[in-house]
């Protein structure tokens, strides 16, 4: 099993509709190496960290786990949305996304406390310039954050 970190904009997607809706398609990435994750490391049932950016306090925010294997993101074909690219076509997709399902909701841990633990120094969402909607998680960091910081033993 891998463990990877997924950013979402809660004014897009938050934990709370991840919860709502129980499952959700993780589309908008337009990052060829976060979509290479997805096409070719992520597989059913990957422990996700779902994070919250570009909001007032960023941070992770509960868990969920792949639910799909990789496909093409609709999103790329239709002129009305943001994440439309002409240069994609339903034959040859560029951009692709997984299902997310809901795992369960911890304690909040904003960055600036993530970046307190010398556990989590070599985090990818720590790095600097890190930018990376999707960043693989190591067993280890995956255990801190869910067991120590978010106080979820059960989980996984």
């Amino acid at each position: 099993m891998a463990y990877w970190l997924m950013k979402s904009e809660p004014d897009e997607v938050s934990i709370d509709d991840l919860a709502r809706l129980g499952r959700v398609p993780w589309f908008g990435v337009r990052n060829y190496q976060a979509r290479n994750f997805m096409r070719d490391a992520m597989k059913l049932g990957d422990g996700v960290l779902f994070y919250h950016s570009g909001c007032a306090v960023p941070g992770i925010a509960g868990l969920g786990q792949v639910a799909s294997a990789a496909y093409a993101d609709a999103t790329q074909f239709d002129p009305a949305s943001p994440y439309f690219d002409a240069k994609s076509s339903p034959g040859q997709p560029r951009w692709l996304n997984v299902d997310v399902a809901f795992v369960a909701r911890g304690r909040f841990v904003p960055l600036t406390e993530l970046r307190c633990h010398p556990a989590l120094a070599a985090m990818g969402v720590l790095q600097k310039g890190s930018r990376l909607s999707i960043t693989p998680v190591t067993a280890e960091e995956w255990q801190f954050i869910t067991r120590k910081l978010m106080e979820l033993n059960d989980v996984f």
